[in-house]
């Protein structure tokens, strides 16, 4: 039995060249970009990229294979500086920070290709998330005083409440390299979260799923936004997900934005239909 379909969110322009869900036009998008760029010698990846997103958006990147999203990704995390452009995270430009830094203030992300300490318990994986906010000197840590206790014990609790949203307390034992792939991929999911975030990048969070555990995952999604009031921007290809959750979609192609709209504009944009299909020619 198809599961109904989530009913369309009316967006609404900014002042800028964007939109945002109309719910959130009352606050300043949690994030900004304008005329992002980025050249690799001569090579432009991303050009005269400009988006918003509202403080409670679920969001979608979209575009064909090599057309720049995980780029923008990368820009947003500075694991690329821009060539030229700004980005505004909660108002603030982020021109002089380092990964670490973006992190700090309020951007977490996931990868395409997994990326976790497989070695190490499920539970200290999300625990390595915490350190944003759950913190001790290493004094304390090395002669285990009452704070370092206190402490450990609070980051024991968060992280089993935070497994709790996936269901995977019952795994906080187990090594993060011994989970099955789904698994992987929710559990860097939650490590993400770990940092507290204002904003969450997913980058195809659904690769390799199967269709029970990606329809799990949107209904996940959902809650994850709606628990921590926090905005979800995520690239993926499966476009069911895509349609099914995101409430703005902005569409890549060649490094260019060629459309932005709600998941029915999207569908029937003609630009859309090309860069996917290409040019239909009778024969």
């Amino acid at each position: 039995m198809s599961k109904p379909k989530r009913p369309e969110t009316k967006l609404v322009p900014v002042p800028s060249p964007n939109i945002i869900p109309e719910r959130d036009v009352n606050q300043s998008p949690i994030l900004e970009c304008q005329h992002l760029g980025i050249d690799f010698g001569g090579l432009t990846a991303v050009n005269e990229f400009n988006m918003a997103i509202g403080r409670t958006e679920i969001a979608g990147l979209i575009g064909p294979n090599g057309a720049g999203k995980t780029t923008v990704f990368n820009l947003l995390t500075k694991v690329y500086q821009p060539t030229r452009g700004t980005v505004l995270l909660d108002g603030i430009d982020t021109h002089n920070m380092n990964t670490v830094q973006v992190n700090k203030a309020g951007i977490a992300r996931t990868f395409q290709n997994i990326r976790l300490f497989d070695k190490l318990t499920v539970e200290d994986n999300v625990k390595i998330g915490l350190h944003n906010h759950i913190r001790y000197p290493m004094w304390s840590g090395v002669l285990r005083l009452p704070n370092y206790w206190k402490k450990e014990k609070l980051a024991h609790e968060s992280a089993l409440e935070l497994l709790h949203i996936f269901d995977m307390e019952h795994l906080a034992n187990a090594k993060a390299g011994s989970l099955p792939y789904g698994a992987q991929r929710k559990l860097e999911i939650v490590r993400a979260l770990a940092t507290n975030p204002s904003l969450l990048l997913l980058d195809e969070p659904a690769a390799g799923m199967n269709p029970s555990e990606t329809a799990e995952l949107m209904d996940n999604i959902v809650k994850i936004r709606d628990t921590f009031h926090i905005a979800i921007l995520l690239i993926e290809h499966d476009m069911n997900l895509v349609m099914g959750i995101c409430e703005g979609i902005c569409v890549l192609n060649f490094g260019q934005i060629i459309a932005k709209g709600t998941p029915s504009e999207i569908q029937n944009n003609p630009e859309v239909i090309k860069a996917y299909l290409g040019d239909q020619k009778e024969v």
